[in-house]
C-alpha cells in the first residue's frame, strides 16, 4: 500500500524521514519546503496517486487540504494526522474502507504514539459492517443501506445475519437467521449471500446485501466475439440461476482464447480474475462433460466452458448454456 507523507517543519521533517523507513507501507515523504509553491500545489495529484496520506502538522492544516477533494467514503483515499512531536496518530478520513484506522494502530505502535481512532464501533468494540466485508473480500451492494445498519448497532439494536459463509460479524447483540422467510423478532439483516433478493419473500425492516467473491465462470466463445455480446451472454445465464454478477470471483477460459478481447473484456467489465486453462488441463477432466467434435477440430479439445467452470472449482449451478456463439458454464464455491 502507496502512502504520502506531508510535512511541514523540522521537526515534522524528521519524523517523515522516520515514518518513510518503516517496512509494512510504502512511505513516500514530501517536504513543504522542498517543493516550489508548496504541497498545496501538489495535494491534487498527491490526493489521486496515493492509498492513504500522512500530515505531520495540525489537524487543521491537513483538514484545509484536503476538503476540496472529499468525494466518497469508499473511493477517499485514508487520511491520517500525526503531530510532529510524534505524540498522537489521528485516523481522520476514510478509518474502515480506506484503512487508516488500521495504519494508525501500526504506526503508533512503531514510533510509541498514542493512536486516537473516533468511529462508532471501534469505540465500543465491535465490528462494523465495513470491516467485516472487507476482512472477508465481500462486494458491498449498498453504502446507504450499511450507514443505517451500523448506525443501529451503534446504539444496540438487535441485528440478525442470513449468511451462506462461515464468517459472523463480531457483535455482541447479533441474531444468527436460518430462514428469511421465517424472521425472527430482529430490527436490521445482514445478509449474505450470492442469491438474488427475488427468491425471498419482502423484508420489511432494514437490511444490507454483502455479496461473497464464490462465483467461477468457465467461458466459449467464437473468434471475434465482442466483449458487450459476452457480457450479456453472462447476465442472461445468472438471471437464469437467480444470482449476482457482485459475487463474481473468476472467469476462465482455455488458453487458445487467451487473447480474445471479448473475454479480457468481460474479466475487466466485472473486475474478476482472467484464468487461462492449457489444453493438456482440460484434457485430464474433458471426459467428465459434453463433447463437441467441432470444438476438438477448432481448438484440440472437446469442450471448453465446463471442464473450465470445473477446474476453478465449486459445484456447478449451470452446466452449459449456449448463447450464439458463446457458452457459459458457471460454478459456486462451498
Amino acid at each position: 500500500m502507496k502512502l504520502a507523507c506531508l510535512s511541514f517543519s523540522e521537526s515534522g521533517a524528521k519524523l517523515g524521514e522516520t515514518l518513510e523507513g518503516l517496512t509494512k507501507y510504502n512511505i513516500v515523504h514530501y517536504r513543504n519546503g522542498s517543493i516550489e509553491g508548496g504541497i498545496k500545489l501538489r495535494m491534487k495529484d498527491i490526493w489521486t496517486k496515493y492509498k492513504g496520506i500522512i500530515f505531520v502538522s495540525a489537524t487543521g492544516i491537513a483538514t484545509r487540504f484536503i476538503a476540496p477533494y472529499i468525494k466518497d467514503k469508499t473511493t477517499d483515499p485514508a487520511v491520517l494526522v500525526v503531530d510532529d512531536r510524534g505524540r498522537f496518530v489521528i485516523s481522520l478520513l476514510s478509518g474502515h474502507i480506506g484503512g487508516a484506522n488500521e495504519i494508525a494502530e501500526y504506526i503508533s505502535k512503531e514510533i510509541g504514539a498514542t493512536p486516537v481512532i473516533t468511529t462508532a464501533s471501534d469505540s465500543r468494540g465491535f465490528e462494523s459492517i465495513d470491516i467485516f466485508a472487507k476482512s472477508n473480500k465481500y462486494h458491498m451492494e449498498d453504502m446507504k443501506s450499511i450507514t443505517k445498519l451500523t448506525s443501529m448497532m451503534v446504539n444496540g439494536k438487535k441485528i440478525g445475519i442470513y449468511t451462506e459463509e462461515k464468517a459472523i460479524i463480531n457483535y455482541p447483540n447479533i441474531e444468527v437467521i436460518k430462514d428469511l422467510n421465517r424472521l425472527q423478532p430482529i430490527d436490521g439483516l445482514i445478509i449474505v449471500s450470492s442469491r438474488n433478493l427475488k427468491v425471498f419473500d419482502p423484508i420489511k425492516i432494514p437490511y444490507t446485501i454483502l455479496r461473497p467473491k464464490n462465483i467461477n465462470i468457465g467461458i466459449g466463445c467464437r473468434k471475434g466475439v465482442e466483449g458487450k455480446r459476452i457480457i450479456k451472454a453472462i447476465e442472461e445465464a445468472f438471471e437464469k440461476v437467480d444470482i449476482s454478477t457482485n459475487s463474481i470471483k473468476n472467469i476462465a477460459t482455455v488458453e487458445v482464447k487467451k487473447d480474445e478481447r471479448g473475454i479480457i473484456e468481460a474479466a475487466k467489465y466485472y473486475n474478476c480474475f482472467l484464468n487461462i486453462f492449457s489444453i493438456e488441463d482440460i484434457e485430464k477432466v474433458e471426459d467428465k462433460f459434453t463433447k463437441s467434435q467441432f470444438v476438438k477440430d477448432t481448438i484440440g479439445v472437446y469442450s471448453v466452458s465446463e471442464p473450465c467452470a470445473y477446474l476453478l472449482g465449486g459445484d456447478f449451478l449451470l452446466k452449459k448454456e449456449k448463447y450464439n456463439g458463446i457458452t457459459i458454464s458457471i460454478t459456486m464455491e462451498v
